[in-house]
């Protein structure tokens, strides 16, 4: 009985000891790529963290160029840095290469770049109403006076009787 408690004790020692191991080695390399938000507009800024990257390092894209990592004070391993989105990027996915003593990480699509909106009037890009606008507010128009004359006859004619 107690050499097959011994044994499980051992076993799970060994089993936790052998989880850790690959974790302790993944640090001393660029290992995670995160980028904030995931999705976001031209001249967004976009905060990227790294994990394995103690001494700091620089990030390029083709969506913001180059931008330095800075190491996180308390969070062992890891780096931060923010880059500014080019206001000439086109939509679509990007990737993120990190840079960190040397050591190099791609993470492929690791951010989205949406195309912007036109803004002012509605995105209207035409001024005033077009001829097919006055048409169909004119017969709206017609339609509202016709049906609220029949309307008004009708009620009248009730009267009389």
């Amino acid at each position: 009985m107690r050499n097959s408690r011994a044994l499980a004790v051992s076993a799970t020692a060994v089993a936790a000891l052998g989880l850790a191991a690959p974790a302790a080695v993944a640090w001393d390399t660029p290992s995670n790529i995160v980028a904030l938000p995931s999705v976001i507009a031209r001249g967004g800024q976009l905060t990227v963290t790294v994990d394995g990257c103690p001494k700091g390092g620089t990030m390029t894209s083709n969506a913001f160029g180059t931008a330095s990592l800075s190491p996180v004070h308390g969070a062992n391993e890891t780096s931060k840095g923010t880059a500014t989105i080019k206001s000439n990027a086109r939509p679509g996915a990007y990737d993120i290469t990190v840079n960190c003593s040397g050591k190099t990480l791609t993470k492929p699509a690791a951010f989205t770049v949406i195309g912007g909106v036109r803004g002012g009037l509605g995105g209207s890009s035409s001024t005033g109403a077009t001829p097919t606008d006055m048409a169909i507010g004119g017969a709206l128009v017609a339609a509202a006076a016709v049906g609220g004359g029949l309307f008004w006859m009708r009620r009248r004619a009730e009267k009389q009787i």
